[in-house]
């Protein structure tokens, strides 16, 4: 067992022992987020020592890498077999590593096409609350019987278990890519994406904003076969984007850079609201300006003080989704304190079971979810 794994172990163990709170951290990239932001309760356990690739079959579609390793390395990687994440794992800042993606579970612009980030998870390694190295799943799809602990591990942040080594599905960059674009209001919007859901159209992401002067413009992405993508471009009709910049654009999106992101009020939050791809234009508190919409309607970015919190999570509940505070007002990226939506009581009691059975005592992460 090489060094730096067993310095963990042996840390985690002592922890347990004291009583101890441990916070796990990799780049710190997503530090801003969640309820004990930015100052997580515990005494600092770096990840970073424990980087590298394990293993990776180009051939098989897999990769196995150590917690630590940094995410652009590995993608630098299998940019170089043409192959790629397709979830579009978002960088807030540079430094983000491989663990630190899998457990915040978070997903960019085509997570509504190509699924989240726990949909390619294939394995974990963990280490528990108690100092016990435990493996789950393996490097192939069909490898669960039973409780799927592996992709359990995608969003709990931390909380379950410190990932030490994970396995990726990875898929090959589709052969071709283009970006349209229509001028139309939010409800134009929701209702033209809706209806293209229902069609074999090669969709891969969606983003619909309004500017400064109240114009309204929805962004389509078309990725996949040549012919598939050539054909979506004259059946759905829109500008077409052949600008060089147009990739950036979407990077830009995925990281939260986009002019309507970096200009949001100091004494505004920025808020998530997960509803359903159909739900229509939500009637948001007076004064608040319309969202980015992203996964096909499924993904509401609204920027709103937090004083709203509670009409904006009866809005989204209202539809069958839910909010929650991505980015607390007068923070940016580099420190906030964000707040889960814990109104789920079945589910709350799910989690603290689980917490239970893999940390008795408490000690990984404490903060970090509601």
């Amino acid at each position: 067992m090489e060094a730096a794994l067993r310095q963990i172990i042996d840390r985690v163990r002592d922890s347990a022992d004291r009583r101890a709170l441990l916070r796990i951290r990799g780049g710190g990239t997503k530090d801003f987020h969640g309820p004990g932001a930015p100052a997580h309760a515990g005494e600092p356990l770096d990840m970073r020592p424990l980087a590298g690739i394990v293993s990776y079959e180009p051939s098989e579609l897999v990769v196995t890498a150590l917690a630590g390793t940094p995410l652009a390395e590995l993608e630098a990687l299998l940019a170089q077999h043409g192959q790629s994440l397709p979830f579009e794992p978002p960088r807030f800042a540079p430094g983000g590593t491989v663990g630190g993606m899998v457990a915040a579970g978070l997903s960019g612009p085509a997570r509504a096409s190509v699924g989240a980030v726990r949909d390619y998870v294939l394995g974990v390694e963990i280490i528990n609350g108690k100092g016990e190295l435990l493996r789950f799943g393996g490097q192939v799809m069909k490898n669960v019987a039973g409780y799927d602990v592996s992709r359990l591990m995608a969003g709990s942040w931390g909380q379950l278990g410190i990932i030490t080594e994970v396995s990726l599905k990875v898929l090959p960059v589709p052969p071709a890519e283009a970006t349209l674009r229509f001028d139309c209001g939010q409800a134009e919007a929701l209702a033209r994406l809706h209806a293209w859901g229902g069609q074999p159209l090669p969709l891969n992401a969606s983003c619909w904003v309004q500017d400064g002067g109240g114009a309204g413009r929805l962004y389509v992405r078309l990725r996949g076969a040549r012919a598939a993508v050539q054909a979506a471009c004259r059946s759905m009709g829109g500008a077409p984007q052949d600008a060089p910049t147009v990739p950036a654009d979407w990077q830009a999106c995925r990281d939260q850079r986009l002019p309507w992101f970096t200009a949001r009020a100091a004494d505004h939050a920025l808020w998530r609201l997960s509803v359903p791809q159909t739900a229509p234009v939500l009637a948001l508190p007076a004064g608040v300006a319309p969202p980015l919409v992203e996964w096909h309607g499924g993904l509401r970015w609204v920027q709103a003080p937090a004083r709203h919190g509670d009409e904006l999570r009866a809005l989204a509940r209202q539809v069958g989704g839910s909010a929650s505070c991505f980015v607390a007002a007068g923070a940016d990226g580099a420190g906030a304190a964000g707040l889960f939506d814990a109104n789920d009581g079945a589910l709350a009691a799910v989690h603290q079971r689980l917490r239970q059975a893999f940390d008795p005592a408490g000690i990984l992460n404490p903060g970090r979810l509601v």
